[in-house]
């Protein structure tokens, strides 16, 4: 059996958008990306088929989830379902970095194992 592990330090940030970055790792079945949000990103509302719970490490974010709102500091987390529209709008002018776990994995996030 091999072990597929890394530190977070030497997976390098990848710019998804202007104020929006992103590093991530995934086994078989999950993904869990960090994400970097800066004040004046552009929320991009989305959805998608992965149940995503995202975890506020600092800052503050406003995260709609459908017709939802909830205010988020460090320490909040929130579940969203699968297929349901949700974005994260920065409140304040903090930088926001925050977890998000995807299941089942996001291959296109970071590249899934090989069994061996």
């Amino acid at each position: 059996m091999t072990i597929h592990g890394i530190d977070w330090n030497a997976i390098e940030w990848k710019t998804i958008r202007n104020g929006v970055e992103q590093k991530a790792f995934s086994g078989n079945s999950a993904t869990i990306a960090m994400h970097r949000l800066q004040p004046d990103h552009e929320p991009r509302p989305h959805k998608h088929v992965y149940e995503q719970i995202a975890y506020i490490v600092s800052g503050t974010v406003d995260f709609h989830v459908g017709d939802d709102v909830q205010r988020l500091g460090p320490g909040s987390l929130i579940a969203i379902p699968p297929n349901v529209m949700h974005h994260a709008v920065v409140v304040g002018n903090e930088e926001v970095i925050n977890i998000d776990v995807f299941t089942p994995a996001r291959p296109q996030y970071a590249p899934v194992p090989k069994n061996d």
